[in-house]
């Protein structure tokens, strides 16, 4: 039987809300080893190097075998273990953050099909490690992570192309491209009208099928990536409270104060204060 073993890594915070790697890493399970049932708080993805295991989801079960990519979404109830006379080797990436729904919506998995073969497993096992060997706590190396992470996704969107041709006219291609364009245009004084009118369906339509496929009304969202721009910008530290409110598209900084304390539970001057204290904390405590 060969050696069971796990090497893993998470990260504990992040400079990157749009999107960022919460873990990842390599297990050699033992026999009969389970996971769950349980939920995550973000998406996950194994690929099977060796052995046998069953992934169950949604009331179904799947006997996986090398090759095979296994997908776990935010609170989705499933169970994974490993093959009691195979038990199975795999590596993981996790990932999170505000863009990792749109980029979940277009890789080979769905809800009813959470299993996808690759085609291309070396290919997928070097990308997937890649993320793990750039694995660190500097900015650089979450940098890194992040990149080797988009090159994993683009790899499989290609599988995706090959297996399900895109349906521009689904509910989620509306989404897609209304999250493009906010994130294209969060900075001027767009409304929701905007968004509608830019993707070509009527506001009452674009909320239920935001409400579908992200789970937030298009304002809700459109707000959250305002402040979650805001904070990026705060945290920099070049800009004036002000000047941060015109640069995510809030042009009353009293309207954005409370729309931001709303979101973080602190107004942006505490949020400032805290971020610029933290920095010379740290600056005090680092070794030369």
């Amino acid at each position: 039987m060969p050696e069971v073993y796990k090497q893993s890594f998470k990260q504990n915070y992040t400079n990157n809300v749009d999107l960022s790697v919460f873990n990842c890493g390599l297990e050699r399970c033992a026999p009969g080893h389970t996971w769950g049932p349980g939920i995550r708080d973000h998406y996950l993805i194994h690929l099977i190097l060796a052995g046998k295991g069953t992934f169950q989801t949604g009331g179904k079960t799947w006997e996986l075998s090398p090759g095979d990519m296994f997908f776990v979404q935010p609170n989705q109830l499933n169970t994974y273990t490993a093959d009691i006379q195979q038990p199975w080797e795999y590596c993981w990436v996790g990932f999170n953050g505000i863009s990792a729904h749109k980029l979940a919506a277009l890789l080979p998995f769905s809800d009813e099909q959470p299993v996808h073969h690759t085609q291309h497993p070396e290919e997928m096992y070097s990308a997937l490690d890649n993320i793990f060997r750039a694995r660190g706590m500097r900015v650089q190396d979450e940098t890194a992570m992040v990149g080797y992470l988009y090159l994993f996704i683009a790899a499989l969107m290609e599988e995706t192309s090959e297996r399900k041709p895109h349906n521009t006219n689904s509910s989620s291609q509306y989404v897609l491209n209304a999250i493009k364009y906010i994130q294209f245009n969060y900075s001027h004084d767009i409304s929701i009208d905007d968004v509608a009118k830019s993707v070509g369906v009527s506001r009452s339509h674009l909320y239920r099928v935001f409400m579908s496929n992200v789970g937030k009304s298009p304002i809700d969202y459109l707000t959250e990536y305002r402040i979650n721009e805001a904070c990026k910008l705060l945290r920099a530290g070049t800009l004036s409270i002000a000047e941060v409110a015109i640069s995510v598209g809030f042009f009353d900084q009293f309207y954005f104060s409370r729309v931001f304390k709303r979101a973080k539970g602190v107004p942006p001057s505490k949020y400032l204060a805290a971020q610029q204290a933290e920095a010379q904390s740290s600056e005090t405590t680092d070794p030369e």
